[in-house]
């Protein structure tokens, strides 16, 4: 009898753990979306990829920037010397990173932000590499590397984020605010 009671608790534990994993939810690609880690309207679920999952979606330049923590030439990114008025989102995932009420003219050759669209957009992190410490700047939904954060900036926050284009897709709006 015990051996069949531990069966059968075995068995009862194995189809837990089965429905718990079909019913995790996981963000998933959709082909119809613009941002293939997205999921839906929910922009607060982790993407998580594999190494090789990201390198299908974005292109060589993308990938060594977001994943590899590379980055670009200044003055060579597409919004390092832009002026419209709108959203700069993550390239990734599509997490709504910076406002282009918040990008100021640094002369770095970079956009530069003077705060995020929200602290939950983005997170941070130390950087010692190549002999400096600095504080990286990664997007808080997909961890992709987006650039770093100085505290030179203008005024209201005195911090510069210093973001590689090639990490940011631009959605124009007339109004930020609707």
């Amino acid at each position: 009898m015990p051996r069949l009671f531990t069966l059968s608790m075995f068995l009862v534990f194995i189809l837990a753990l089965s429905v718990s994993v079909c019913c995790v939810s996981e963000v998933s690609p959709d082909s119809n979306d613009q941002y293939p880690g997205q999921g839906g309207d929910d922009m607060t679920s982790k993407v998580v990829k594999t190494d090789e999952e990201w390198r299908q979606i974005l292109t060589p330049e993308q990938y060594e920037v977001t994943r590899r923590k590379g980055t670009e030439p200044p003055f060579t990114g597409k919004f390092y010397d832009f002026h419209e008025q709108g959203i700069y989102r993550c390239v990734c995932c599509g997490n709504d990173l910076f406002s282009s009420e918040a990008k100021f003219d640094s002369g770095t050759g970079w956009p530069s932000f003077w705060a995020p669209i929200s602290d939950q957009s983005i997170e941070t992190a130390i950087d010692t590499s190549y002999g400096m410490v600095r504080t990286e700047v990664m997007c808080q939904r997909c961890d992709a590397h987006l650039g770093h954060m100085f505290e030179d900036g203008p005024a209201p926050t005195g911090l510069r984020y210093c973001i590689n284009s090639i990490a940011l897709d631009f959605i124009e709006t007339e109004n930020e605010h609707e």
